[in-house]
């Protein structure tokens, strides 16, 4: 029999919401099946019940063709189910041999630890997957990511594990260490071990997988064989509609200038920054870590004052040395880190959308009128989209995606006319991403003007009328759409 595993009807419900939905799939024996879905659509918990984790409510598990109940995860490896996470969970204190073998150690008849026998047990598996195992004696906690996972299959391999899922593996890997972990995937595929491969990076997905499994919603929209599929495709399962391509978009940009920003300088961050916005203009900034354009957008914001340079809006000059005289003007910023600094974290979905706007929800500026703080945000959700259990749920509780939208409603419900998105999509599945960039494209319809910053050129070169790149704190290029590939723009990036 070719199948590993394969589950039928399975069902999961938190507090009355469905987390899965009678989800039928399966894993054969040396392929990589990968499973893809926006954050939410019910991935992790299907992930979880394979794992051992969490328990089923309904459907049965087929394992090597035997109905199995998978009650824990150390049920779970015991059977060669192993599951390598994005951050490894190891024992940073002890070194690769004791990781490799902890609970599971080879003893000779009167329990004592055979450590020659292991380390040589050790050396032949990473041998077999093509490593150098010159790590065997270092602390786990002093080894990179990369390294870390390399152990963790070790691990798995050490206990002949049959199937191994892995889940976001690349999300904290260079070029290199992915290249490695790919290689290694294809080895472990020449063994007929089955991998279940869970990631947001689409590329990825059609670089290793034989099968893809889309979700949605808690269910499985289809399975297929990764050549029978396009990029969109996948985005507009996972999404539920079809997407708009840059050419639907036609620029709404107008010749009313909204933002100058005239030699703006701050010694050691930027130097003689320079650009203008107009009215519905989307505006990219573009550069690579440390150029600079988090430190521009801040100061446009007031969060972070230039030492020197003036910042006209609607052609007067304005003082920013505060984000609440940016707001007074008009201007919103979307920082790049939503849960360190967009959100409130101890306060509900409801309280994070109208924290804003509270005064206006108050009655004589003091007690909030709740029903009109239900109905406001009521309303914010279903125009945004937002896919939540309840409004009184903690905004935690929520996938990324839907975070970012509570954090850009907050902001809408402002009304600015200048809106600085710093890295919006970040983390974040490809059909949210899709989800937000179509908003964006509807805000400039509506003539806001807005900066984007993003780490992601096919981003930035998709959603903007223009792109202003700096390199080392300058402004080293500004191209209009489809004015320069990629090649040049990172050219300009590099230096």
């Amino acid at each position: 029999m070719n199948t590993i595993i394969a589950v039928t009807d399975i069902s999961k419900a938190y507090g009355g919401v469905k987390a899965l939905n009678s989800v039928s799939f399966d894993l054969l024996k040396g392929e990589v099946h990968a499973l893809v879905g926006q954050n939410g659509a019910g991935k992790s918990t299907l992930i979880r019940i394979l794992s051992g984790a969490t328990q089923a409510d309904e459907g049965r598990i087929f394992y090597d063709g035997q109905e199995a109940h998978i009650s824990s995860p150390r049920a779970a490896f015991n059977m060669g189910i192993a599951t390598v996470y994005q951050e490894p969970s190891i024992y940073p204190d002890l070194n690769v041999v004791e990781n490799i073998y902890m609970g599971r150690e080879l003893k000779d008849r009167f329990g004592n630890i055979l450590w020659d026998e292991q380390r040589q047990q050790a050396i032949s598996i990473f041998q077999t997957l093509n490593i150098d195992p010159h790590f065997l004696d270092s602390r786990m906690g002093d080894l990179g990511m990369g390294i870390q996972q390399l152990v963790l299959i070790a691990k798995a391999l050490s206990h002949e594990a049959k199937m191994m899922i892995f889940d976001e593996p690349t999300s904290i890997l260079s070029e290199k260490e992915t290249e490695t972990l790919f290689d290694i995937i294809r080895r472990l595929k020449k063994r007929e071990v089955g991998i279940i491969y869970i990631s947001h990076r689409l590329e990825e997905v059609f670089e290793i997988a034989d099968r893809v499994t889309i979700m949605r919603d808690g269910e499985v929209k289809g399975t297929f064989q990764t050549q029978e599929l396009t990029r969109d495709n996948i985005i507009e399962m996972m999404a539920g509609k079809a997407l708009m391509s840059p050419t639907d978009r036609k620029s709404t940009r107008t010749d009313e200038q909204v933002l100058e920003v005239r030699n703006l300088s701050s010694p050691s961050r930027y130097h003689d920054v320079s650009f203008a916005l107009h009215k519905g203009e989307i505006l990219g900034i573009f550069g690579l870590v440390g150029s600079g354009r988090t430190d521009v957008a801040q100061a446009v914001f007031g969060a972070n004052p230039p030492e020197s340079g003036q910042i006209f809006v609607h052609g007067t000059a304005v003082t920013l040395h505060h984000p609440s005289q940016a707001l007074k003007h008009g201007i919103a910023y979307l920082p790049k880190d939503r849960k360190v600094e967009g959100l409130f974290g101890i306060m509900t979905i409801m309280e994070n959308l109208s924290i804003s706007i509270i005064q206006l929800l108050s009655r004589f500026g003091f007690f909030v009128d709740f029903r009109r703080e239900i109905a406001f945000a009521s309303q914010t959700v279903q125009e945004t989209s937002i896919k939540i259990p309840g409004l009184k749920s903690k905004v935690t509780a929520l996938s990324g995606g839907n975070q970012q939208k509570v954090v850009l409603a907050r902001w809408l419900a402002q009304n600015p006319k200048i809106l600085i998105l710093d890295e919006p999509t970040r983390g974040i599945d490809v059909a949210s991403k899709e989800e937000i960039h179509n908003r964006i494209f509807a805000l400039a319809s509506q003539g806001i003007s807005i900066i984007i910053i993003s780490s992601e050129l096919p981003e930035v070169m998709k959603l903007s009328d223009r792109v202003l790149v700096m390199h080392e704190g300058k402004i080293s290029g500004t191209f209009a759409q489809g004015e320069a590939d990629s090649t040049t723009i990172l050219k300009a990036a590099i230096g």
